[in-house]
């Protein structure tokens, strides 16, 4: 049994890697906008068959938290996604899966700030380190070279989307809601969009075509639908804590289709900062001993 979950988990992550790459090929083939309005609204449509009544039946428990899945919402599905979309319009698969990568990172440090979790070893010294392949994999070996040139539009961006996703996953614990899961989704689908829709009318027209509906029919339904499956039920028969460590595969699978579909070239400041940042994330995940206790005498309520 958790040989399935663990397939389970492993084929989320691959078909997330997968996204990824579907992102950079919507660049040129349709708008930013359009294809993270037109994914969500297909998601939205395949699923109110199923999740409308038994959503609408548990509205008296949904509606106090209403305002808590919209902000969810915003940051997981609307900010990260489209971020992610605009980022692919200047900047590699490849360098996105890295830097995708942090979200692990990212998540124990803004924990630690929001959820009063004290920083770890890990958190300090897998921060530093990952600090350092970041500036080697965006610098393209040259860290010195942000310091002259910045960081470029698409990199500033996906690290913006990450930083999104990540505070999405830090209140998600921080406001644990007495609703099923799918019913969160479906409604944090719906929010999203209503919260793109404006975007979508102000946006330059961008029809489907034969071109990129491939692309939409992946993002909202595999990528938005089937991954999800995939990865609550590898949740539910591994544990978060044994999921989440599927999430370091991610940039390995980004970068192999990449290089597969979009035959796009692997440099040696990819392994190396690739590599640093990962182990940096490793890091933070395995060693998790405080750098201090807490001198709060009754302790906090449990986070899981």
């Amino acid at each position: 049994m958790r040989l399935k979950y663990t397939i389970f988990s492993l084929l989320a992550i691959l078909i997330w890697a997968g996204n990824t790459v579907v992102s950079k090929m919507a660049a040129g083939a349709i708008e930013p906008a359009a294809i993270a309005f037109d994914r969500w609204l297909l998601a939205a449509l395949l699923l109110t068959p199923f999740l409308l009544r038994p959503v609408w039946r548990n509205r008296a428990a949904i509606r106090p938290h209403l305002a808590k899945l919209a902000v969810l919402s915003l940051l997981g599905m609307v900010l990260y996604q489209s971020l992610a979309y605009f980022a692919a319009e200047t900047t590699s698969a490849t360098n996105m899966g890295i830097i995708a990568s942090l979200m692990p990172l990212l998540t124990i440090v803004l924990a630690s700030l929001l959820l009063r979790e004290p920083p770890t070893l890990g958190t300090v010294a897998g921060g530093l380190l990952s600090l350092l392949g970041l500036m080697l994999l965006i610098g393209k070996g040259q860290p010195a070279q942000l310091f002259t040139h910045g960081i470029g539009p698409g990199d500033g961006l996906m690290l913006l989307a990450t930083l999104a996703y990540a505070g999405y996953g830090v209140l998600l614990r921080k406001w644990p809601m007495p609703i099923p899961t799918w019913h969160m989704l479906y409604v944090q689908i719906c929010c999203a969009v209503l919260l793109l829709l404006p975007a979508y009318w102000l946006a330059p027209a961008s029809p489907i075509t034969a071109a990129n509906l491939p692309l939409v029919l992946y993002a909202g339904i595999a990528a938005s639908i089937v991954s999800a499956f995939l990865w609550i039920e590898g949740i539910g028969g591994l544990g978060a804590a044994r999921a989440s460590m599927f999430m370091n595969l991610m940039p390995v699978f980004t970068a192999l289709i990449a290089v597969l579909l979009l035959a796009e070239t692997l440099h040696g400041y990819h392994w190396l900062g690739g590599g640093i940042t990962l182990f940096g994330v490793l890091l933070a995940q395995t060693l998790k001993r405080p750098l201090w206790r807490r001198s709060i005498a009754a302790p906090l309520p449990p986070v899981e």
